[in-house]
């Protein structure tokens, strides 16, 4: 029920009332920020019209389609089953689709099986529901592939495209979609839940939920322990430049971060440090420790304000944004990183 998913209320009683209306658009895109559930919110939409005792204009949650309809049985994607990854996803309900990119691409194949399953009438409901995750991993040819059912759409079938890149998705599948925008989960909420549901405490809760930057699924699966020594590394870069001004301790700095151990969290290590050096910003303009997202370095972060310039503290922050944009596109890390911590030291 969308009542009992974290954060985003306002998405949720907008889909509410469009249930209740019976006003749901052919193709909706629902966007926002990585991993803040709007996939979860998609498989709730889906509920709310497969539910055999609905609630208002929700899902009852217990009955055997609502129970149904969010089971999914994916393949943790390899060189051996791409082929797979060429159909449409059912839930243990067969009015509920899913489609998934294989690595960073949604296979045509994926898209052609969607519009040929979409022109069959629903089995068990009124209505069909097939969820596109990460829609922006469609190429040109899914994209085309997918145009012919948005542009002549089953009336029994509905399209949800989840996506947190939408200036990805080409303009013509764009405009052919109703929009649901999404928002960070608020730090509390994500706190609250992690305490709560997953009965981490306090201390742990905190660190998760404040470096999760409003995202409730990396929270979720956010390895504390590891975040800690992962954030000890990174405050490591910030001494090595403001106090110890050690160039060659931030070269090695930088090997860690791009060696194999920790090449596939490169991304969060740089967004790890670019809270940090956000902190020492805020400080140095006079914020108070309760504007941080590590008040537990509050005191170490001072001392670092008082050594930094405000100007370099923004430029960092710019750069370091510039080196995560370079990544996505499969740059050598080693030496983005060993640019970036001699240009952050210059």
């Amino acid at each position: 029920m969308f009542q009992d998913l974290i954060g985003n209320a306002d998405a949720g009683r907008l889909l509410g009332r469009l249930v209740k209306n019976g006003r749901i658009a052919n193709a909706l895109l629902f966007c926002g920020p990585e991993s803040v559930g709007k996939r979860q919110f998609a498989i709730e939409l889906a509920r709310a019209f497969v539910c055999q005792s609905p609630v208002g204009s929700e899902a009852c949650g217990n009955c055997s389609a609502c129970n149904r309809a969010g089971k999914f049985e994916i393949p943790v994607p390899d060189t051996k089953n791409k082929d797979d990854f060429k159909r449409v996803f059912f839930s243990q309900h067969p009015d509920v689709g899913l489609v998934v990119p294989y690595n960073r691409n949604i296979l045509v194949g994926a898209i052609r099986d969607l519009e040929y399953e979409a022109n069959f009438r629903p089995y068990e409901t009124s209505v069909r529901f097939f969820i596109i995750d990460e829609a922006d991993k469609m190429n040109d040819a899914a994209s085309n592939a997918l145009l012919k059912t948005l542009e002549e759409p089953s009336p029994t079938s509905h399209l949800i495209l989840v996506t947190s890149r939408p200036d990805a998705l080409l303009q013509t599948v764009l405009s052919r979609c109703q929009t649901i925008r999404f928002e960070p989960v608020p730090v509390e909420a994500i706190e609250l839940y992690l305490m709560n549901s997953l009965a981490m405490n306090g201390d742990d809760a905190r660190l998760a939920a404040r470096a999760a930057a409003g995202s409730i699924g990396r929270a979720i699966g956010t390895d504390v322990e590891g975040l800690r020594q992962r954030r000890s590394l990174m405050i490591e870069v910030l001494r090595s430049i403001l106090e110890t001004r050690d160039r060659a301790a931030l070269l090695k700095i930088s090997d860690v971060l791009s060696d194999v151990e920790n090449r596939s969290v490169f991304d969060e290590n740089m967004a790890l440090l670019q809270t940090l050096i956000h902190d020492v910003w805020m400080l140095n303009l006079g914020a108070g420790h309760d504007r941080l997202m590590h008040p537990d370095l509050a005191s170490e972060h001072a001392r670092f304000a008082e050594m930094a310039d405000e100007r370099d503290l923004r430029s960092w922050l710019l750069e370091i944004e510039a080196v995560c944009q370079q990544a996505e596109v499969n740059v050598n890390r080693r030496i983005a990183a060993d640019a970036l911590f001699m240009k952050m030291s210059a």
